[in-house]
């Protein structure tokens, strides 16, 4: 009878271990689907049902990244950035080095004004085996550390990401913005060129393009802007920025 009682025991503990084991991970995957139901109510732009789900998921189960960055998705949109920011940073702990999750938390701290963290989270996920696109990253560490003032950083990261991928239209666009500011015209010209080869145009392309020959005096190269600017872009805000720049030449 003793060795029934013993044997009832340890069964009951070990139907009290799995029925926990099974609790538990019921309660993991219901965080997961509350966690992806809150990530498409914020694309439809319904905050608050994104917010009763992400909340919901956190309290299921706060020890994945995937709810931590929700979270911060979603307290950003919300402008709590306290709580935005407390919630990247659990994600980028629990990420394990996950490369997506540090480009993610990157952009917003980036963003948000902690820039030499975001060009830490962009450089890490840029060296990450996993990231498929290192060149991306580059870029963006070189917006970051451009923001903060850093030119010849900038310029690294951005040399860094042409390594990867020579067409990188925004490493290109933003090196010849960045010589073209700093008054090095010959050497902007030759970027924007490539970064016209690589994609399509934009206003602000060829905006800076026509910067770039009226400080070199190349009157034909100003006026091929101009005339690709009102044909292809008549309505932007850079075209009437040429507009008033042509008046005031006249």
């Amino acid at each position: 009878m003793k060795t029934r009682i013993a044997i009832l025991a340890v069964c009951a503990l070990l139907m009290s271990g799995a029925c926990a084991a099974s609790d538990t991970k019921t309660r993991n995957e219901a965080a997961l689907i509350n966690t992806q139901l809150g990530l498409s109510y914020m694309r439809q732009g319904d905050l608050r049902a994104a917010r009763e789900k992400i909340e919901k998921a956190l309290s299921q189960n706060p020890k994945t990244a995937q709810t931590q960055m929700a979270a911060g998705f979603l307290y950003d949109r919300l402008g709590e950035d306290k709580k935005a920011h407390g919630h990247f940073e659990q994600a980028v702990k629990l990420a394990d080095g996950d490369p997506d999750v540090l480009n993610n938390a990157a952009v917003y701290f980036c963003r948000k004004g902690d820039k030499k963290l975001g060009e830490k989270y962009f450089l890490e996920a840029a060296k990450s085996p996993l990231y498929r696109q290192p060149e991306v990253a580059y870029t963006n560490a070189g917006r970051c550390a451009r923001a903060d003032g850093r030119t010849d950083d900038a310029e690294q990261y951005y040399r860094k990401a042409l390594s990867f991928n020579a067409k990188q239209p925004d490493a290109l666009l933003q090196l010849a913005d960045m010589f073209q500011e700093a008054g090095k015209s010959a050497q902007a010209r030759p970027f924007l060129q490539r970064h016209l080869a690589a994609a399509p145009a934009s206003a602000p392309a060829l905006w800076l393009g026509y910067r770039i020959e009226r400080s070199l005096s190349d009157a034909s190269g100003m006026t091929e802007y101009a005339e690709r600017m009102k044909m292809e872009f008549p309505t932007a805000t850079e075209t009437g920025a040429l507009l008033e720049a042509e008046r005031g030449i006249q």
